[in-house]
């Protein structure tokens, strides 16, 4: 799950003040479930918005919410074209790649982000998510028991620990598991232990990191016809 959280509503009053007319578009997915750009979020935030434009004496802005199921998703935004050419600005409540999809759908709509994009992860317990993934493009979690030291790691050791930690805690902050004895305590309970002790990791391929330009992803066999690899536009 990507996980975001809210920017200031003085820093979104501050990008939508200047428009007459803003939709605030909620997503029904990842930030649904991190509780920060769902359709409950984004009815709570049009409300605090308006209250917020009145006390600066723009009470005349307009501020509507809708949520669709995926702002990354093309067929969802069709669903929504008809709706946009109501409003002079949009203010996305999804992810950052939501954020540039619904630039690139409507090229001449501003489109400003609500959110802050944070990282991949998972609810650890009520009102907590934890990052668990660096989208490296190199998975490798299962060289190291199912725990990612390029992501849980303060030093991104591949051959770990690095010897600076305490009772199982990483010397970058106490209050942080130490990652490599995560994975040795889980190799050691799989019985794995010595594939871990015998071999040493080789370096990391960090082309497949997106460092050098964005990633895309094609699955030939999922292509429609026309599309093949070769007559794209």
């Amino acid at each position: 799950m990507i996980v975001a959280n809210r920017k200031s509503i003085p820093e979104l009053v501050g990008m939508i003040e200047r428009h007459s007319r803003v939709l605030l578009l909620g997503c029904g997915t990842c930030v649904t479930v991190c509780l920060a750009g769902g359709e409950r979020e984004v009815a709570i935030l049009g409300s605090a918005l308006r209250i917020a434009l009145r006390l600066r004496g723009r009470a005349e802005v307009v501020i509507d919410e809708c949520t669709i199921e995926r702002q990354c998703e093309s067929a969802f935004i069709d669903l929504l074209a008809p709706r946009i050419a109501d409003y002079d600005a949009i203010c996305s409540f999804g992810c950052g790649a939501g954020v540039q999809m619904l630039a690139e759908y409507f090229p001449t709509m501003p489109v400003y982000p609500g959110l802050n994009t944070q990282f991949i992860g998972v609810l650890q317990s009520q009102g907590v998510w934890t990052e668990k993934c660096s989208g490296c493009g190199n998975c490798r979690l299962g060289e190291y028991a199912g725990i990612c030291p390029l992501t849980r790691c303060a030093k991104r050791l591949l051959n770990g620990p690095c010897g600076g930690s305490h009772d199982g805690r990483c010397e970058v902050g106490k209050d942080r598991d130490c990652a490599w004895q995560l994975i040795y305590d889980r190799c050691q309970a799989l019985g794995t232990l010595d594939r871990l002790m015998d071999a040493i990791a080789a370096p990391q391929d960090w082309s497949t990191g997106g460092d050098a330009s964005p990633r895309c992803v094609v699955r030939e066999d999922q292509l429609i016809e026309g599309r093949k690899s070769g007559t794209h536009d």
